[in-house]
């Protein structure tokens, strides 16, 4: 893999140059169409372990890697999180009980009604496409449609504060002060990151935060935008397998995310919808 260009900030952020945009828009192009692929196979009696065996073949299919397969000991194509999960669901485990739900999860079977969030990261051509969007398995609840409706217009809201001069609390503030507004919570204990041709790397991007705070944007950043958004209070907790994190008070979760470079004038998001499948009322 070819060394990183472009100078790096005092905040350790670096700052790519306009020929990196290609690449990080061909590996957030695959990411995304991977997920546009995988409407369809959303269902009632679905499992998650089947959903990440699709994504590893076409990760596999299209000549990429994945970048999560084998990072810190993890083992699958992609983190599937089922209703109260917030992040970092591991494909193939028992869904976890969740408040409303009356029946125990034995299997990691999609029952109706169930949203999730599906996060792929692929490596190509040393870059790196990583996105994450929510799917319903059957008919979702009014509440969980209004819980994906907001967490996916914060995103959207977070993103339209990128641009140079703005601060990374701008973005932070912007995402806080919508999500709250519609009395939902945002969760401070994840957040977004660098990327490019390393997987994570500076800034952590707060999904909170106070507005002109925080590094300055510059033209050449990149990084994801990824809020958590609970319908309970913004607190979790990390199960045994050390990976999978869930709503302490076992309150819904919904999450989106994009990949995005700061550019001239704005953002350019890498990881778009070929198929303007990204929100789940694409039907």
């Amino acid at each position: 893999m070819d060394e990183p260009r472009g100078r790096v900030t005092r905040d350790g952020i670096r700052i790519h140059e306009r020929a990196d945009f290609a690449g990080m828009h061909k590996a957030g192009a695959l990411a995304a169409r991977i997920l546009d692929e995988m409407a369809d196979h959303v269902f009632p009696g679905q499992t998650t372990a089947e959903l990440d065996r699709m994504i590893e073949e076409k990760v596999v299919a299209a000549g990429a890697k994945s970048a999560t397969i084998g990072y810190r000991g993890y083992q699958h194509a992609s983190c599937i999180s089922v209703n109260h999960v917030v992040c970092h669901g591991i494909p193939g485990n028992k869904i976890p009980k969740w408040k409303n739900d009356p029946h125990r999860r034995t299997d990691d079977a999609l029952k109706d009604g169930d949203i999730l969030n599906i996060d792929v990261t692929v490596i190509v051509d040393g870059w790196h496409g990583d996105t994450s969007r929510m799917y319903v398995a059957g008919k979702p609840k009014a509440y969980a449609e209004r819980l994906i409706q907001v967490t996916h217009d914060a995103l959207m809201t977070g993103i339209a504060a990128v641009k140079p001069g703005n601060t990374f609390g701008d973005i932070g503030h912007a995402i806080q002060s919508f999500v709250e507004g519609h009395r939902m919570s945002v969760v401070r204990d994840f957040c977004g990151h660098g990327l490019g041709r390393v997987f994570h790397s500076p800034p952590n991007v707060l999904h909170y935060g106070r507005a002109g705070t925080g590094p300055v944007l510059e033209e050449g950043m990149f990084f994801t935008i990824e809020p958590m958004v609970n319908l309970g209070r913004p607190e979790t907790k990390v199960l045994a397998d050390d990976w999978t994190a869930i709503t302490r008070d076992k309150a819904l979760s919904a999450q989106f995310e994009h990949s995005v470079g700061v550019s001239a004038d704005g953002a350019e998001i890498f990881t778009l919808s070929p198929a303007g499948r990204f929100h789940p009322t694409w039907t």
